[in-house]
């Protein structure tokens, strides 16, 4: 028995952006049809970060489970060392067979662009032209990256608490994407003249309030993936059509969970899940004048898809290399 073996470089050249979305809304799909299962989650903190482990299993062609576990030190940094590490295991979900083990950040940060932009098809103006993004790291350039492929991007506003990452972002972003992209300092009033506003940052304290959109906004909340984050304030929550990956997720890790602490929903008043809107069961966007809003917390399916999609094509390839789990036959 031998696993395919998958860096970071492998995943990225494996897994591209248009590719990546397309698989995400497959895997809401199943979900919201009722063709998979709830996925599973599991969190550890520890001083200065936490773990992770996020499992699942879909069909994608065949049988898949994943699990990934991921940690996630927000100061990692100031010691030249990336935010987001882990390892992610892919299974054949009918005979329990290892099939590969791959990078996780790699996988982490595409699949989470493509569900913003999967919720960005069903839930965003189709003019949506104008955008505001909080978080100038590597999970703002894939965000944008995977939006460009939804919506008709023309200008992106770019904030970071460190004004350098912001002034990076944009020039990097418009060379190679050829937007209007630029790096601001008030980060509220710009939000108010955009269409799109989305938030991936590590931030303990809320970005954006009810007061802080105009109508016909399109939110993202990406960054409040355990309890202690938050990004989107409960009254701004309250004020849009809310849209969530996993109801029992953001409502345990997510913006939601604020909100239904400070007793300004219920888990009644979210609209729907992104699985529901994607397979029709319930409506997207209905009027152009309305606020919606996506809590993003991540879910395992998500990784399950993006990692068949990578082994599968590493397969065809040869990409990476195997290693053999069952050892020396000889000590048989």
């Amino acid at each position: 028995m031998a696993v395919r073996v998958l860096n970071a470089d492998d995943v990225a050249d494996l897994l591209d952006e248009a590719s990546c979305i397309e698989a995400v809304e497959g895997a809401f799909r199943e979900l919201g049809e009722g063709r998979a299962g709830e996925p599973v989650v599991a969190g550890l903190h520890v001083a200065g970060g936490g773990f992770h482990i996020k499992a699942g299993m879909l069909e994608a062609g065949r049988a898949y489970f994943a699990a990934k576990t991921n940690a996630n030190f927000p100061e990692n940094g100031r010691h030249g060392l990336p935010t987001i590490q882990g390892v992610l295991l892919l299974f054949d979900a009918e005979r329990g067979i290892p099939l590969a083990v791959m990078d996780a950040a790699e996988v982490t940060v595409r699949r989470t662009a493509a569900a913003t932009a999967v919720a960005a098809r069903y839930l965003s103006r189709a003019d949506a032209a104008v955008a505001m993004v909080w978080g100038c790291g590597v999970q703002g350039r894939a965000q944008i990256r995977a939006l460009t492929h939804v919506l008709p991007l023309e200008r992106v506003h770019a904030f970071d608490r460190d004004p350098s990452a912001a002034e990076r972002f944009a020039g990097e972003m418009s060379e190679e994407l050829g937007l209007d992209v630029r790096a601001v300092t008030d980060p509220r009033r710009h939000a108010r003249a955009s269409d799109v506003c989305v938030t991936c940052t590590p931030s303990r304290d809320y970005l954006l309030d009810a007061d802080d959109v105009r109508s016909g906004v399109f939110v993202a909340g990406v960054g409040a993936d355990s309890e202690d984050k938050r990004e989107l304030a409960p009254g701004l929550l309250a004020r849009g059509k809310l849209v969530v990956d996993v109801l029992e997720q953001c409502a345990t890790i997510g913006d939601l969970h604020h909100a239904l602490e400070a007793g300004v929903l219920t888990r009644d008043s979210v609209h729907a899940s992104l699985g529901e809107v994607v397979a029709g069961r319930r409506a997207g966007r209905t009027q152009a004048d309305e606020i919606t809003i996506f809590d993003s917390t991540g879910m395992a399916l998500q990784d399950v898809a993006a990692a068949a999609l990578i082994y599968e094509r590493a397969e065809a390839s040869g990409r990476g290399f195997e290693y053999p789990l069952s050892g020396n036959p000889d000590r048989q």
